[in-house]
């Protein structure tokens, strides 16, 4: 089964499930409106399937390369690098002052999810170039701005970020790198960083890595970080590409997964940089960059869940083995067995309600950025804050046990790498690793995310989840509704409980991880309950068919685990903390 973009999906959630009138007034001078949305996404889908998705699994098999300081990456990637660019995509949702076609962020977490699920290596190239035009466009000087965003935006240049360095992973106020002011302005970059995705390649161009380092005076801690524009080749009095840098790949990373992808040493020996941003505020500007890649992993997550699924599905139609309940014929289709059932549903529920939310996030996203009411945009903003490390970590928790669950319908065939399943297995678990720990984002959900105005972003969260519930609930979807309905009050009690104990890092650490699943799956739940309601609102489409039905499952089958998260966070700190160190 080869991969097969979501477009019927996409068009339910764009015709039925979301109102784009909004988005449509406020992109209305590029022309945006649901038609095109459509026509937009129809092409993507074409280009991951035709393009991308036959890469995916011979560069895993090639890998990655380096040789005489040049990395190579897998036949076939910089050619599909290159068109990609030359066919838009890297500027779909940038802006039009620079060159971007200034369309909806929201089509933009679309066609990021199409493509991470064909070929999650790949995406990573314009998915880290996109959020590093997005940190210079926001901190930079006009200079740097007109020098590099033009061509970056276009692809024609490509963006990486450079934070960790072997001591300094999500600590990053021990990082050691320096910066020393030159004569003209500049600084030269002095240090050695790991884990830097696409820190080099050989799709040509320019590759401007956005580093964060100290300078001479800088007090100690995150508070004396500051954040560097430092471009493989300096660009020459054009604009073109000058005399090389001082910067070089020390050795690629051998990993579990995302062969495809150079995950570089650097090492920057007095290469020249400039200052992105306020002196020692680098961390503040990065994290610019750093939020927008947490979304983009989230992503990656759903992506891979829904190409494995395809595959797994397929299967299971097709592979025959034992009797299936109630039935006489043997062998029968696996697909008629329960338990295989039970596995695909479940992916599939994550799949679906996760599509829905990302989109339904993106869309805060483009209400904070382009709404003419300051105060719609300040909200949208905190609603996004407030979903970031949700988004993060909930998709790539599930993300990755729906990749296992693809893999175990195969079966001992889904161990073999041929089939891919396994390679689906590799690459979704980095996800959730970088970018911020899952742990990472579940504590910045519990300790800075619900205390926000003193709780106020999260309740009125939940005031609007209840309205929609019950609106759905007044469309016939009451079932659905209703049980999500108990479990949103079930999270209600908890939030309050948890903010009562603010400040108590014990606490709050220990409860952290279940109540982030709990919130993500109240979070489904709903997204399911509009879906549901839209689907028995709009029954002339086939794709809509299975939505009701698939509602049953979530709040059957999944939606119940609120239940025991709960208890474990009521559980507290006590028997995680019981134990010396010493005893482990």
């Amino acid at each position: 089964m080869s991969y097969v973009p979501p477009i019927d999906d996409l068009r339910f959630l764009l015709t039925c499930v979301f109102d784009l009138r909004e988005l449509t007034r406020l992109f209305a001078e590029e022309g945006f409106d649901a038609e095109l949305a459509l026509a937009l996404l129809e092409e993507a889908g074409r280009f991951t399937a035709e393009t991308l998705a036959p890469l995916n699994l011979p560069g895993d098999e090639a890998g990655c390369t380096l040789a005489n300081g040049l990395v190579t990456t897998p036949p076939g990637f910089a050619r599909a690098y290159r068109a990609y660019a030359e066919n838009g995509w890297c500027a779909l949702s940038a802006p039009v002052a620079h060159g971007g076609q200034g369309l909806p962020h929201s089509m933009q977490v679309l066609v990021d999810e199409m493509v991470s699920g064909a070929n999650l290596s790949f995406g990573l190239f314009p998915g880290l170039t996109r959020g590093a035009t997005e940190a210079i466009s926001a901190h930079a000087s006009k200079a740097l701005k007109d020098a590099y965003l033009p061509k970056m935006i276009s692809g024609e240049w490509t963006g990486v970020m450079a934070l960790t360095e072997a001591a300094a992973g999500t600590d990053l106020g021990l990082l050691r790198a320096k910066a020393v002011p030159l004569e003209d302005g500049a600084h030269a970059i002095t240090g050695t960083k790991i884990f830097i995705s696409s820190g080099d390649h050989d799709f040509g161009g320019n590759i401007v890595h956005l580093v964060l380092a100290r300078l001479p005076d800088a007090p100690a801690g995150v508070k004396g970080i500051s954040l560097f524009l430092v471009p493989k080749f300096l660009p020459d009095t054009q604009g073109g590409l000058g005399a090389r840098n001082s910067l070089s790949v020390g050795a690629l990373e051998h990993k579990m997964g995302i062969h495809a992808q150079p995950t570089c040493v650097m090492n920057y020996d007095g290469a020249k940089g400039w200052l992105v941003g306020e002196p020692n505020r680098g961390l503040a500007a990065m994290f610019t960059m750093m939020n927008a890649e947490r979304l983009f992993v989230g992503l990656q997550g759903l992506g891979i869940a829904h190409a494995a699924y395809l595959k797994a599905a397929s299967y299971a139609k097709e592979r025959r083995q034992g009797r299936a309940p109630g039935q006489d014929q043997a062998p029968a289709p696996i697909i008629e067995h329960p338990d295989v059932r039970r596995m695909l549903l479940s992916i599939r529920a994550f799949v679906e309600a996760g599509r829905a939310l990302a989109l339904w996030t993106a869309m805060r996203i483009d209400m904070a950025r382009h709404h003419e009411d300051e105060a719609t945009r300040a909200q949208a903003d905190k609603l996004v804050s407030l979903l970031t490390p949700v988004v993060k970590a909930a998709f790539t928790d599930f993300g990755f046990e729906a990749a296992v669950q693809a893999q175990q319908v195969f079966g001992g065939h889904g161990y073999v790498h041929e089939w891919g399943m396994e390679q689906f297995v590799r690459d979704a678990r980095i996800a959730q690793i970088y970018e911020g720990t899952n742990g990472v984002q579940a504590l910045d959900l519990v300790s800075r995310k619900l205390p926000m105005d003193d709780g106020a972003v999260v309740r009125e969260f939940f005031d609007l989840v209840a309205a929609e519930l019950g609106q759905a609930r007044a469309a016939g979807a009451g079932e659905t509704a209703g049980a999500v309905e108990a479990a949103l009050a079930e999270l209600r009690r908890l939030t309050e409980e948890l903010l009562r104990q603010a400040g108590d890092a014990a606490e709050s650490g220990a409860a952290s991880v279940e109540y982030l699943r709990m919130f993500a799956l109240v979070c489904f739940g709903w997204m399911w309950a509009r879906m549901d309601a839209a689907a028995r609102r709009d029954t002339t489409s086939p794709p809509h068919e299975s939505k009701p039905a698939l509602a049953r499952f979530f709040v059957s089958r999944m939606l119940p685990q609120t239940t025991g998260l709960a208890a474990a966070v009521r559980a507290g700190a006590a028997s995680i903390t019981a134990l010396p160190a010493a005893v482990f």
